[in-house]
């Protein structure tokens, strides 16, 4: 658990000191990102309007995230992978190139963040601050869903996205912290996050 965090605390400081070094190159202020024409509009669900755009994310999100759980949780691929973040000298002897594998799974991660800005462009425009609050956010994403639990992320990456907005419509003033105040009461109940394992 502490090497995830360890981990986790590295990536969230790199991204800080690139984020940094294009903000001093390009500044700060925002590009707009056009939606796709098909995009246009909003569905009326009677007691809100839902933008087209934001319904297609809500589903390709839901699509991505359970893709990847099924891979790593349910397949041969997966097995390894988890196998090799045990024992890689372990899966080694077994003839397989854990080196390149894990090499191939950082890849992945990165195509999935880069598809995540993608979407997210045309609704937080195109700049080097963008995903500055995000990565707080999924920060505390995985911290209340459990070190190592990729479920318990994906469903508290839902959850806290309904209970925010939500905020956003009762509570305005508390939608940016009522994460980071879920994340403290969880901590204290239970350390290892909601679907974390005691070590």
């Amino acid at each position: 658990m502490k090497d995830h965090l360890y981990g986790l605390l590295l990536t969230f400081g790199i991204a800080l000191i690139i984020q940094g070094v294009f903000t001093n190159y390009f500044g700060s202020a925002g590009q707009p990102y056009r939606l796709p024409e098909e995009f246009g509009g909003a569905f009326n669900l009677g007691f809100m309007f839902l933008p087209k755009y934001r319904a297609w994310v809500i589903v390709a999100s839901v699509i991505v995230c359970f893709g990847t759980w099924y891979v790593i949780e349910r397949t041969k691929l997966g097995s390894y992978l988890r196998a090799a973040t045990e024992n890689p000298s372990l899966v080694q002897a077994f003839g397989i190139n854990v080196p390149r594998m894990v090499t191939l799974t950082y890849g992945f991660g990165v195509g999935l963040a880069a598809l995540a800005g993608v979407m997210a462009a045309p609704i937080y425009q195109v700049n080097p601050l963008m995903g500055a609050n995000q990565i707080i956010v999924v920060f505390a994403v995985v911290v209340i869903g459990g070190m190592g639990s990729i479920l318990g992320a994906i469903l508290t990456g839902f959850g806290l996205g309904v209970i925010e907005g939500l905020t956003k419509v009762f509570y305005p003033e508390a939608s940016n912290t009522v994460i980071f105040v879920i994340m403290v009461i969880v901590l204290l109940i239970k350390p290892a996050g909601l679907f974390g394992k005691e070590k």
